[in-house]
């Protein structure tokens, strides 16, 4: 399958991306946002496409005028692009359930899907307007893409987040959303297609629940209670925003006569405790999870833990002495490893939200 992604690099086009790169069944057609200034590039684009996943636009603006110009413009652009090659690849446009509210972004969804349903009628071609609901998910650009976004950014800042309005949010997490885009792309569907919400809340229970991860996780260390879809899916989200200054976090140690004790991790949840010995020089890991919560607690030896966000080059390395143990949890979509850099036998334990299923491994291998 050719699919290519106007809006690769927002926050939707992202997780999409790095979901449809997993699958071996899917080439993924290079996007640029200058395509839209480039006939000729956006021709070879258009061509080289079987689907094309329309999420390129602006969500807010100081300028809701300008906006609204833009959202139309980009739809306009690809419309003619289509007609000027002769192409018909299906098209799956990202909407929202603002379309039927009176706001100028809500308005250029709808306008922005009724230019590519007319071309798609037209051409004989297929066009799915996807109304997506209220998204939420790790890497979400504060005071842009979410309100989750915004309170984990404050949180995590030492800022006091103020609700404005306590409104009730139809909500997907992007995991989620990102599956149901891929089925539509295999199974695509004519015209408007409402994408169903997962969670029904309170902008007040988000930021209730936010502030109690930031008191047991990032104050007191504790795992709090993830037992549920929601909570899980907000505390991976929370948990990307934790600064990397954070790690590693030491232990305590309580030493008396007899030698010492450290507890390694108080949850509120439950999950899978295990440990491993690595010899010197040897690298274990190299692979992420999209949805576990994973912690690396080194004990004895010395160990570099080294981690990168997928689609990124940056790596942060943290070094670790088991003469002062402490420990790095792992976020999610974060390839990890982890070297026994001493000269005797390293010895780390680890805890994962959820035991291993080799039917549902949720572990993709991929080099640091």
């Amino acid at each position: 399958m050719k699919i290519g992604i106007t809006g690769a690099n927002g926050f939707v086009g992202k997780h999409l991306t790095n979901y449809l790169s997993l699958n071996t069944e899917v080439e993924l057609i290079p996007f640029e946002r200058s395509f839209f200034e480039d006939e000729v590039k956006l021709d070879t684009f258009v061509r080289s496409c079987e689907s094309i996943v329309h999420l390129a636009g602006l969500n807010r603006h100081s300028s809701p005028e300008l906006m609204f110009e833009t959202n139309v413009a980009l739809c306009a652009i690809l419309v003619e692009s289509c007609r000027r090659t002769s192409s018909q690849p299906h098209i799956l446009f990202s909407s929202s359930t603002q379309e039927d509210e009176s706001t100028l972004y809500g308005q250029s969804k709808k306008k922005g899907r009724e230019i590519l349903e007319s071309w798609a009628i037209e051409n004989d071609a297929l066009v799915t307007g996807a109304i997506i609901p209220n998204v939420f998910g790790p890497f979400g650009v504060p005071f842009y893409n979410s309100v989750v976004a915004t309170f984990c950014h404050q949180i995590n800042k030492g800022e006091s987040p103020k609700i404005i309005e306590d409104k009730t949010l139809k909500m997907i997490y992007i995991n989620d959303l990102v599956v149901k885009l891929f089925d539509l792309i295999k199974h695509p569907l004519s015209g408007r297609i409402e994408i169903p919400h997962q969670y029904t809340v309170n902008v007040s229970e988000i930021l209730q629940a936010l502030l109690s991860f930031s008191d047991d996780y990032v104050r007191q260390g504790i795992i709090p209670d993830i037992s549920t879809p929601f909570y899980l899916d907000l505390f991976n989200t929370f948990r990307c925003y934790v600064p990397k200054e954070h790690y590693p976090v030491p232990f305590t140690l309580n030493t008396d006569n007899r030698g010492s004790f450290v507890e390694i991790a108080r949850t509120k949840t439950s999950g899978q405790f295990s440990y491993s010995t690595t010899k010197p020089g040897i690298t274990r890991g190299n692979h992420f999870h999209t949805r576990k919560a994973e912690r690396f607690a080194v004990i004895n030896g010395k160990a570099k833990i080294s981690l990168r966000k997928i689609g990124e080059t940056e790596v942060t390395d943290y070094f670790i002495d088991g003469s002062a143990p402490a420990f790095v949890d792992m976020p999610i979509w974060h390839t990890h490893n982890i070297t026994n850099i001493g000269e005797e036998e390293l010895v780390t334990l680890f805890w994962i939200n959820e035991p291993y299923d080799a039917e549902d491994p949720d572990t993709y291998f991929l080099n640091v």
